[in-house]
């Protein structure tokens, strides 16, 4: 990583760091690739004011993250929340992952209330995968990620994650719009988590969805589906280090079904 110099640092803004303390001072760059990768090792070494403040950070330094195409180590194997190891499935699975879109713009125009943006997404998002029978693998700022046994119950979640997503009354009236992406696959399940290909490939393809899309993968596409379900061939795309994917978007008549075409920044 080339050193930050004192020049460089002046000319840059605000946002292109994750921290700026009460007294003005910029903390953890995240202006480029190599940046990000520093802030993520050093974020557990930066003293902040308060807890708001380290999650206000935590958000900006995922969402840099997420523009550079980097899944950090922490979000795959961190420890798991609802369940242990043991209780999740094994084999062949369906992951379902779901990020906010413009998080970090939703943040500064929230402040202090965006904590609640958080607290209403994971609950509406938890209630959802209980009731299609999921577990919940991990929850971390903005970002939701479940497994199921079966892919027509994470097609299942989606939709009513975005159905309520939808219909929520938000702080401030604000639109919340949920990126989500499905894919299958044979992971590693070890003590801290999920591990394998499957866990990158999913996270490339949410961080392709445009907010309220739902993006399917030919590996966790059913052979059947409710007739309420709409699919919509996307083609094939390149997910950066991971080749091609044949994408299909899953709508229903009650949730928007047209978006701009896909932009690969995965």
């Amino acid at each position: 990583m080339a050193k930050l110099s004192a020049g460089k640092r002046k000319g840059l803004r605000d946002s292109a760091f994750a921290y700026v303390d009460p007294k003005g001072r910029r903390r953890l760059p995240i202006h480029d690739e190599s940046h990000v990768r520093n802030a993520l090792s050093r974020f557990n070494q930066v003293v902040f004011e308060d807890d708001a403040a380290r999650n206000r950070a935590r958000t900006r330094l995922l969402s840099a993250a997420k523009r550079f195409g980097l899944m950090p180590v922490g979000f795959i194997t961190g420890q798991l929340r609802a369940h242990g190891p043991r209780d999740l499935p094994k084999g062949a699975v369906t992951f379902l992952m779901t990020d906010i879109e413009e998080s970090t713009a939703l943040m500064l125009q929230l402040e202090d209330r965006y904590s609640k943006v958080l607290a209403d997404g994971r609950r509406i998002s938890r209630a959802a995968v209980r009731r299609a029978g999921g577990w919940e693998v991990d929850a971390r700022a903005d970002e939701y990620f479940a497994v199921f046994q079966h892919a027509p119950q994470a097609i299942e979640a989606a939709i009513d994650i975005q159905r309520h997503f939808r219909g929520h009354a938000w702080p401030g009236g604000v639109a919340v719009r949920a990126r989500m992406g499905i894919h299958g696959g044979r992971p590693t399940l070890s003590e801290g988590g999920y591990v394998g290909v499957s866990v990158h490939t999913v996270a490339r393809i949410t961080a392709l969805a445009h907010g309220g899309q739902m993006l399917v993968s030919q590996s966790a596409l059913p052979v059947e589906l409710p007739p309420e379900v709409v699919v919509k061939e996307l083609g094939e795309h390149h997910l950066r280090g991971l080749g091609g994917h044949s994408l299909f978007q899953v709508s229903v008549a009650d949730l928007p079904g047209e978006f701009p075409p896909i932009v690969a920044r995965a």
